[in-house]
């Protein structure tokens, strides 16, 4: 499949870009190479081959959800400049 001047141009077009004579012929080119490119893999037989999304294997690393205890509030305001109670002090950012 090949692509024209003025199917570039028409893209161009709806993309709302602004394109010279030059980057048309040069865009022609590249998009041409492109397609040409997609013929050649779509040559190759996919059957027994799964679909997928990025070139390699990738997992999440989730680990699993545990209930732990936590720190408490003694622990957590031992190193604060100004505890008040069980909250922290912090300076006032709003007027």
């Amino acid at each position: 499949m090949k692509l024209s001047s003025k199917e570039v141009e028409y893209v161009a077009r709806l993309a709302r870009l602004e394109i010279t004579d030059n980057e048309t012929e040069k865009f022609t080119a590249q998009l041409n190479d492109i397609l040409g490119y997609i013929d050649k893999l779509n040559e190759l037989d996919t059957t027994g081959v799964a679909p997928m999304s990025h070139a390699i294997a990738v997992t999440n690393a989730f680990r699993e959800d545990k209930i732990i205890d936590s720190i408490g509030t003694d622990k957590s305001l031992a190193n604060a400049p100004d505890g008040r109670g069980e909250f922290f002090r912090v300076p006032k950012v709003i007027d």
